[in-house]
């Protein structure tokens, strides 16, 4: 009987525990967010109910403004233990207009200090970097662009580290190096695409003691033109030494074979202004062939890299690089829907953006429940104490500003 009614107690003590531990955990992520409203004071809704609500919003799988006041109003019970709903639940307007003024650098940069928190000091063995453009956000009307956004993704951890918008008029070029100062590089892989390959970035990553690994594509075309004619006539007079990798594999109906080689630059002819890329110690071949039922393919793609030759961390580099397409950019667009999202007014493209990080960073690095990001999404919009457990899972690491 003492059994019974100590369990009952005990069960009775976390349901009180948890919506106080819900509100410590988003309050150290987002209190120290300067409230962006002309007289904070005077507003009805506090910044952190606002902000609280529309993150759990997404992790529960809403979209946009509407599902935040519609999952306020659904949770409004529960909420109401942890933020101030004195007011009532915000409405969709009030969202809007929150979000369109926060200031997105700032929210950005505590971003990045809570996802070292979620690494733990850990080293990162590879960061790989790219953009995506927000493809509903393009304005006909008012002829804004779309908003291009450009990541830091680790694939060891499976989490965003960083995201920072391209300027309107610019390129990934001008978004890329205040991604990498954002960064501990030391020790680190950083892959890019060939809009990254750019000397100053190598020599960005290089004063930071990282190594990289970059796409040498047409827009090097001296250089490309030189690498392209060494390893054609190589293959031509089977002058290629036994590869750096070897992998095939099978499934629906292919069959993809991927040969990895890694060339010191000595074991090269000179290469057109060599010496200008910092700590440049090889090139690197990938050859991908695919045999499919009714057609083969084979696609060369050539790299730069300051790993030495016989490095056995650059082929899984390489590899890690493509999931930022598959584990980010593809998660991001089928199960947030960011490219069918049509919000695009002032700052609020952005801060959404940053949103669907921070759920995409959290229910990941939840390790309590097995099954996909959609099965974890839909759990936490019905069980309130797994949402709890993401939140004071994902905060409790978060370093003091």
């Amino acid at each position: 009987m003492s059994s019974k009614v100590s369990s009952v107690s005990f069960e009775s003590e976390l349901e009180q525990l948890s919506p106080h531990r819900l509100k410590e955990s988003l309050e150290s992520g987002f209190e120290r967010l300067p409230d962006p409203r002309r007289r904070p004071y005077r507003c009805k809704h506090p910044l952190l109910s606002v902000i609280g609500i529309a993150v759990l919003t997404i992790i529960a799988g809403g979209k946009g403004w509407e599902d935040m006041q519609l999952y306020g109003q659904c949770k409004r019970e529960w909420l109401s233990k942890c933020l101030d709903l004195s007011e009532g639940v915000p409405s969709a307007d009030t969202f809007r207009r929150v979000f369109e003024c926060l200031h997105a650098g700032l929210w950005e940069e505590a971003f990045r200090c809570w996802v070292q928190g979620l690494t733990q000091g850990q080293p990162l063995d590879v960061i790989a970097i790219d953009g995506k453009t927000l493809r509903g956000s393009y304005d006909r009307e008012q002829e804004t662009p779309a908003l291009h956004l450009v990541s830091a993704w680790s694939s060891q951890h499976q989490i965003v580290l960083a995201q920072e918008a391209v300027d309107e008029k610019s390129n990934e070029i001008t978004a890329i190096p205040i991604i990498l100062e954002s960064l501990e590089l030391k020790g680190t892989v950083v892959t890019l695409d060939a809009m990254g390959t750019q000397k100053t970035i190598a020599a960005q990553i290089a004063e930071a003691q990282g190594d990289y690994i970059l796409s040498l594509k047409a827009n090097h075309p001296t250089l490309f033109k030189q690498v392209q004619a060494f390893f054609e006539t190589a293959n031509a007079y089977k002058g290629l030494p036994e590869p750096l990798q070897f992998k095939v594999e099978g499934g629906h109906h292919r069959r993809d074979t991927r040969q990895v080689w890694a060339f010191s630059l000595h074991d090269l002819p000179p290469l057109h202004e060599a010496h200008l890329w910092p700590n440049l110690s090889s090139i690197v071949v990938v050859r991908r062939q695919r045999l499919l039922w009714n057609r083969s393919t084979e696609e060369v793609q050539f790299y730069l890299s300051s790993l030495p030759a016989d490095s056995p961390r650059i082929a899984p580099a390489i590899r890690s690089h493509w999931g930022i397409e598959n584990s980010l950019h593809w998660v991001l667009d089928v199960n947030f829907g960011e490219d069918d999202c049509r919000v695009r007014s002032l700052h609020a493209t952005r801060n959404l953006a940053l949103i669907r990080r921070y759920a995409l960073n959290i229910l990941r690095s939840d390790t309590t429940v097995k099954g996909s990001l959609r099965q974890k999404s839909k759990r936490a919009a019905m069980d309130d104490s797994y949402m709890t457990s993401l939140i004071t899972q994902a905060f409790s690491q978060t370093p003091a500003s």
